[in-house]
């Protein structure tokens, strides 16, 4: 499987790192030795002080494609999911002021969780789905998928022009406003419309 994210999708997060807004998506990848395996704790890495939570909606991709249409992009996914893209932000920011990637901040080991799915025809509008994460009970993290800049299915035609998509493949489509440092002993739950996707502990 490929984890295929897209970073700068909401205007608010972009401001509150002071980023510049893209004309375009922002893609990084993510290796399979990032996912969480279920029901572990994440464990923050030795060579970062100041990792943040990132909640985004995620999509699974159900079939094989390329140079995919927008609209016919619906065909390619039947799942919306909930995760968190961890960043080691302190090193991210020294890796970009150095003009180098981003890979060592973003595609760590454990850095991706992948929560749970809800089938797509469960939602009313795919434009309109609510999200939250919450940190020790509090919500930290609030989202609605209307205020993504490039919508779902933009997102998976613009991404199959560059990678063929394969059955399997999650694609994480960015995080609203709110990231912020995670500490040992926090409890991270997410939600999409009041269902609990994820709960998991930080050690």
């Amino acid at each position: 499987m490929k984890i295929i994210c897209i970073g700068r999708n909401y205007v608010d997060h972009i401001s509150e790192l002071n980023n510049e807004k893209p004309t375009e998506p922002v893609i990084f990848l993510k290796p399979e030795t990032a996912v969480l395996p279920k029901k572990t704790p994440f464990y923050i890495p030795d060579f970062s002080n100041d990792v943040h939570h990132e909640v985004e909606i995620l999509v699974k991709i159900c079939k094989v494609g390329k140079y995919i249409n927008p609209k016919f992009a619906s065909n390619y996914y039947e799942e919306i999911g909930l995760g968190i893209d961890f960043t080691a932000r302190d090193l991210q920011n020294e890796l970009k002021a150095k003009g180098l990637p981003w890979e060592k901040a973003k595609a760590f080991d454990h850095s991706a969780i992948i929560g749970g799915f809800l089938p797509k025809k469960s939602f009313s509008s795919l434009e309109n789905i609510n999200f939250e994460l919450r940190s020790n009970g509090v919500v930290v993290q609030t989202g609605n998928s209307s205020l993504m800049l490039w919508k779902i299915d933009e997102i998976i035609a613009y991404v199959s022009q560059f990678f063929t998509l394969k059955k399997g493949d999650v694609i994480f489509t960015g995080t609203p406003k709110g990231v912020a440092s995670v500490s040992a002993g926090d409890v991270l739950e997410g939600f999409v419309e009041n269902n609990q996707m994820f709960k998991i502990q930080v050690k």
